[in-house]
């Protein structure tokens, strides 16, 4: 990694900060790259287990692409194929946490809300600007968006790109919950040790299983769990679940 992006493994636990605090964490196609290359690492690693995916500094989790790299590109088409970070997160297979501090703009949104679960400091600012230079943002703002906030809501932070506030963000649904700034990292590490813990053929399962049931119709949706809950059933890690119980100890997973 380079000094943009710092990756640190502890134990079953990979964090991903977005090293850039003076240019509020802005992402550079080098750092798109970057990314990219340490989800892969995440993907292919037997021991790691969950991300938690982060900003340096107290003022932003993520202000987007730094728009000066956007000219850049030669050609609309090129800048259409370029490596982007959000389809990077979205590939993760493994559960991923954004602790989200300061400002989450544009693609740092986007980033936020292509990971499973998202808390937010107290501090934390929420939008959509692209409106205001523009264009849209293209890394799943408005799918993300109405999912996660109901059509009102995301026409409104969509067509105005005006900011909302940690508060408002966890009224509708956008975050599961809100901190104390310094105790942001403590809690996605708390948050990150309790999955750790769980079976993770399972954590990954659910993270697959959640993502069909958002395109599938309900009957098709259930049909797809009850296949995977068989796929998970008749692994070493059920047997051991249940070796477990009927013994009255705590499970020990090896992802088998």
């Amino acid at each position: 990694m380079t000094d943009d992006i710092l990756f640190e493994v502890d134990g079953p636990i990979a964090t991903l900060t977005l090293n850039r605090p003076a240019k509020l964490n802005a992402v550079t196609p080098r750092m798109a790259a970057r990314i990219e290359e340490a989800i892969a690492d995440v993907n292919a690693s037997e021991t790691i287990r969950v991300l938690i995916f982060t900003g340096a500094g107290e003022r932003a989790f993520c202000a987007g692409s730094d728009i000066t790299t956007l000219d850049a590109y030669e050609t609309p088409w090129q800048f259409r194929n370029r490596s982007d970070y959000c389809d990077a997160v979205r590939g993760l297979a493994k559960p991923s946490i954004a602790a989200v501090n300061g400002y989450a703009f544009g693609g740092g949104l986007e980033t936020a809300m292509s990971c499973d679960i998202r808390i937010a400091s107290d501090n934390a600012r929420f939008a959509a600007p692209e409106i205001k230079l523009g264009w849209i943002g293209g890394g799943g703002m408005a799918a993300h968006l109405f999912n996660s906030i109901g059509a009102s809501n995301a026409a409104l932070m969509l067509m105005t790109g005006d900011p909302i506030d940690a508060a408002k963000a966890e009224h509708w649904g956008l975050v599961s919950e809100v901190v104390a700034q310094p105790d942001l990292m403590a809690r996605a590490r708390e948050i990150a040790t309790a999955i750790a813990a769980r079976a993770p053929i399972a954590a990954e399962t659910a993270k697959a299983n959640l993502k069909a049931a958002a395109s599938m119709p309900l009957d098709e949706a259930i049909r797809y769990e009850r296949d995977l809950q068989t796929i998970c059933f008749a692994t070493q890690d059920a047997a051991e679940g249940r070796a477990a119980f009927r013994e009255k100890r705590q499970p020990v997973f090896h992802r088998r």
